[in-house]
């Protein structure tokens, strides 16, 4: 979609479609309230009749206002005027596009509300990120039975004074980029795990490099990482047909000496449980397992995209999780690339195995600071079900970094202890430490395992297993993390 940022004269200005904001109690919003003169109180009158109150996301279509050059006039409902916040504006534009994208506009103009919710930035990156939203659309391998005739393809944000285009324009350019990213990491947590094998995401990481000149891709085989004693990471792609890639993108828009941001993301492209299989219900949802490496991915393109002047490095080990004669037994034991051993008390507690190795293999990078994400464990949606991811470090500084990007992004995390009072209960009779502790805290043992190979580098955990993917009648991925990444990404830029 194409996002334009305009200001002037409202009521002269042609469009198939104008987009004003109604309060409560048919209060309009200051922009809306000169529109309403202008056409002789043409649209009080109307409200009058009762049709519409201001309820968030509710809408009226106007058609033919005196004096005003729009061929329509759409209504949007936002809520109490006193009480009109970021999530209430957010909640409204949910309910507008996929309103505007069977109006049969190809082109609208949104006359941003006021007063704002937030700062012009904000608010008009708010309205990108939720129009690709709902623009977006599964048609990989299905029909598209409900084709949008007329999509909405060019969409004006009007503001009131000229010193706010500059922001305004801005936030368009960081919107489009990271709902670009978002936008990739949906398309690839949504596709099956037949099609999207660890192989598929090699290739999708070697296309982002013929895109972008800044970017290299090195891919790291089996032999490769068996070379590198990578055993933790090996066995878990013992039981599957699929090979095992180790996905390595090198962005360099930042100078020759500066430290890169590391991003790793679980790339577990379908998970069963292996040995310890996980019940029948839902596992086609475990196609999402690789729903970490899918941000890494769009965060990359992102970044790509504004040519940040930051070095980043993403990295996704990737691999399938299936029972099979030669696939990890519980009480097995692995020596993953650290030196470190490990009992498998639970072959379902994959993820942590493959990553455990990625991390250590992340050192020879020198990082400034390393992010896993990943799928982890059901505990952390238990904990802090779908609103926030889990996050996990020792690293108070990083903590509050990552915190208020996410807060500003509007994509949250919440953070999680990790106490070495946890450690204990991932003690083995047999081996350097056990794959899992016991059914208290999940993901904060999980967290302390993976602590234990990043000892040399500042590092922080974002279990996402709450956040990537919805179920149920809206069944899909959502591309979370992308814009907390992005906009980390952005701050450190």
């Amino acid at each position: 979609m194409e996002f334009k940022i305009k200001t002037g004269e409202l009521a002269t200005l042609k469009t198939p479609c104008l987009v004003l904001g109604v309060f409560e109690k048919s209060k309009l919003t200051g922009v809306a309230e000169d529109i309403d003169a202008k056409s002789g109180n043409r649209i009080a009158d109307i409200l009058k009749k009762g049709d519409m109150d201001g309820e968030v996301g509710k809408t009226l279509m106007l058609y033919d206002l005196p004096e005003i050059s729009a061929d329509r006039v759409l209504l949007l409902g936002l809520g109490k005027k006193k009480g009109f916040d970021r999530t209430a504006f957010r909640k409204a534009l949910a309910a507008l596009f996929p309103q505007l994208q069977q109006s049969r506009a190809r082109d609208a103009v949104l006359a941003l509300p006021d007063p704002l919710p937030t700062d012009t930035y904000t608010s008009v990156r708010d309205v990108v990120l939720t129009a690709e939203d709902k623009a977006y659309r599964y048609t990989r391998t299905k029909d598209d039975k409900q084709p949008l005739k007329t999509p909405l393809k060019r969409l004006t944000l009007w503001v009131p004074k000229k010193q706010e285009i500059a922001p305004a324009e801005l936030a368009a350019r960081h919107g489009s980029a990271m709902a670009s990213g978002i936008s990739l990491a949906k398309e690839l947590g949504n596709l099956p795990g037949n099609i999207c094998t660890p192989s598929y995401l090699a290739d999708t990481a070697r296309d982002l490099a013929n895109r972008f000149k800044e970017l290299q891709v090195e891919v790291l085989e089996e032999e490769q990482m068996a070379s590198l004693g990578m055993g933790a990471l090996l066995s878990v792609s013992r039981g599957s047909r699929q090979p095992a890639k180790l996905i390595c993108m090198h962005y360099r828009g930042g100078k020759s000496g500066d430290k890169p941001i590391v991003l790793v993301g679980k790339g577990l492209t379908f998970d069963a449980g292996g040995i310890s299989l996980k019940p029948a219900a839902e596992m086609d949802e475990m196609k999402y397992d690789m729903c970490g490496g899918a941000s890494v991915f769009g965060a990359m393109q992102a970044a790509c995209e504004l040519e940040l002047p930051i070095n980043l490095i993403g990295v996704v080990p990737s691999s399938e999780n299936l029972p099979d004669g030669d696939a990890n037994k519980p009480g097995d034991i692995v020596t993953s690339m650290s030196g470190q051993t490990i009992e498998i008390l639970n072959t379902d507690a994959e993820g942590r195995l493959i990553l455990c190795d990625a991390l250590t293999y992340c050192e020879r990078f020198e990082p400034g600071i390393v992010i896993d994400l990943a799928t982890l464990t059901g505990a952390c949606v238990v904990a802090l079900g779908k609103h926030a991811a889990g996050l996990f470090t020792q690293d108070d500084k990083l903590a509050a970094e990552i915190l208020t990007a996410g807060e500003t992004a509007g994509d949250r995390a919440w953070r999680m202890p990790l106490w070495d009072d946890y450690q204990s209960q991932l003690d083995s009779n047999f081996a350097d430490m056990a794959n899992v502790g016991s059914r208290d805290g999940g993901a904060i043992t999980a967290a302390c395992f993976l602590s234990r190979f990043t000892k040399k580098y500042r590092w922080a955990h974002l279990d996402i297993a709450g956040i990537t993917w919805l179920t149920g009648k809206e069944k899909g991925g959502t591309g979370r993390p992308v814009a907390l990444l992005t906009q980390l990404l952005l701050d450190r830029a």
